[in-house]
């Protein structure tokens, strides 16, 4: 049970894996927190009105 041993705690910090022993931490927490705190900072805009272009008339044949 020391470095060389995949299955316990030193040797998957040694090895660089994750598992059980060694689980992996989420990520995806800190993002989401981030994101919405931006959000909330963030003044909104005013919606702007689209205008579309004049259909071009048709030529007569």
């Amino acid at each position: 049970m020391g470095k060389g041993d995949k299955r316990s705690k030193r040797g998957k910090i040694h090895i660089g894996s994750t598992g059980v022993k060694r689980p992996k931490k989420k990520k995806a927490a800190k993002k989401a927190v981030a994101k919405t705190a931006a959000a909330k900072a963030a003044p909104k805009k005013a919606a702007t009105k689209k205008t579309t272009k004049a259909a071009a008339p048709k030529k007569a044949e």
